[in-house]
């Protein structure tokens, strides 16, 4: 297979070869999750109330996931801009301090976590039946955060670099194990929660071993290798400058679906529980279609970055109107998607048909806005690849404070079923405003470049 050169292939079939397996990468991480729940959800007897305890905890394994984003997507820019300006020395000490990042946080929350986790759960809304298996799988699964963090961190450092696919194929193979791993652990072996804990365990080693592999590999633009590192309290602070507008947005998400569920609880009446299973039916939906997105921008952030710290600007310019093409097409496919076939979409996550129509006109709802939203999704990593936390962090921030306004003030003025109008709401503004500043800003910002 040809070598990616990110200064020199043409532009519209590389953004696809650096997009697509990140896209696919993203994808499959969610359908990781779904997997997991549906054959929790078929354990005899406890599959209902064991679904909901994974579903507890979920937003815990999301927030302790997002750490990886904060060391990945903060300092992968920075090696590929000075990749791109010729300083592979100075690339190779974000390398190495993001893997001593990524082996310190691991270590500080894996036991803080596992100490904390019965507190967690009962503030996320763990009830007694269901706080034992919530708590067994919360802690089992924690067994392997340094794994999925140190995987999912060096992960960018292979996209950031164009091998996107490489990264993909670590994932992949990780969900493959996951998916035959489940069934034996929960079923055959008779270990439910637990054994869907310790498949995923085993599964995040995979993915870890794999990820470890190919970014050592000597034909790599900068395999990972043990070096001290110079300067590094100020290479700290800018890889966490750099990586907080992502954790932000990956943080907060679970946080925010939390108060839609409680608000749909709150104001819902006698709908309530027909209210917050769409909710999740719609959550879950969500996810397996943003995701994708978020990886078509992401996949573009390497090109962007090494180009910037060449002082290409033409190219830099061309490779984000580019990737922004590429998202807005696939929202634009998506929102058809949804609006042709709700309904048979839905039935993928119930058998319910009145539960699936309902859900079906929620979803239309709550996703009428996502083209928009692929405006905002690369946007923000345009700015995030060239080192523009005063803009990047500040449209993350916007977004969910939109959201957040929206969410407690719709079902109060107009009922519970306005909820569903806050995702929409937040991402029309959210794209309006993003795309201005982005292309107003550009030129700005490219005439301006940085030394990282």
């Amino acid at each position: 297979m040809a070598k990616i050169d990110l200064a020199k292939d043409k532009l519209i079939p590389l953004c696809l070869r650096l997009s697509i397996p990140t896209a696919i990468s993203q994808a499959v991480q969610v359908l990781y999750a779904i997997v997991d729940r549906m054959y929790i959800g078929h354990i005899e007897e406890i599959g209902t109330v064991a679904l909901s305890a994974v579903g507890i905890a979920s937003p815990i394994t999301s927030l302790v996931s997002s750490f990886s984003v904060l060391i990945g997507l903060g300092g992968a820019p920075i090696m590929a801009m000075r990749l791109g300006g010729g300083e592979k020395e100075r690339a190779e000490d974000v390398l190495s301090v993001a893997l001593y990042l990524l082996i310190a946080i691991s270590l500080i929350l894996t036991p803080l976590f596992f100490f904390l986790r019965n507190p967690l759960l009962s503030l996320f809304g763990a009830t007694e039946s269901n706080i034992s298996y919530a708590s067994t799988y919360l802690g089992w699964y924690l067994a392997g955060t340094p794994f999925i963090i140190i995987a999912t961190g060096l992960s960018s450092y292979l996209i950031n670099q164009g091998q996107s696919k490489k990264a993909m194929i670590a994932v992949l193979t990780a969900t493959v194990f996951n998916v035959v791993l489940d069934p034996l652990f929960i079923f055959v072996f008779n270990m439910d929660v637990k054994g869907a804990a310790i498949a995923t365990v085993i599964s995040q080693i995979v993915q870890f071993a794999l990820t470890i592999y190919f970014i050592t590999r000597k034909n790599l633009m900068l395999p990972l290798r043990l070096k001290k590192a110079s300067g590094i309290g100020p290479l700290i602070i800018k890889i966490v400058k750099f990586g907080i507008s992502p954790f932000i947005i990956i943080a907060t998400d679970s946080l925010l679906m939390i108060l839609l569920n409680t608000m749909l609880s709150r104001f819902g009446g006698q709908n309530a529980d027909l209210l917050i299973t769409a909710s999740a039916i719609i959550q879950s939906f969500h996810l397996l279609v943003m995701n994708p997105l978020g990886g078509i921008t992401a996949g573009c952030q390497g090109l962007l970055s090494y180009n910037y710290g060449a002082g290409n600007s033409e190219r830099v310019r061309k490779g984000a109107m580019i990737a922004q093409t590429y998202a807005v097409i696939y929202s634009i496919l998506m929102f058809t998607l949804i609006y042709l076939f709700a309904e048979d979409l839905v039935m993928l996550f119930t058998t319910d048909r009145y539960v699936a129509e309902y859900s079906a006109h929620y979803l239309r709802i709550f996703e009428m806005m996502i083209i928009p939203l692929a405006f905002q999704y690369s946007n923000v990593d345009a700015f995030t690849a060239l080192a523009e936390v005063r803009f990047s962090l500040p449209l993350s921030l916007e977004r969910k404070i939109i959201f957040l306004i929206s969410i407690i003030t719709l079902p109060q003025l107009l009922g519970a079923e306005s909820a569903f109008y806050a995702e929409p709401i937040a991402d029309l503004i959210s794209g309006i405003v993003s795309t201005s500043l982005f292309w107003t800003q550009l030129k700005k910002i490219l005439s301006k470049r940085k030394s990282i």
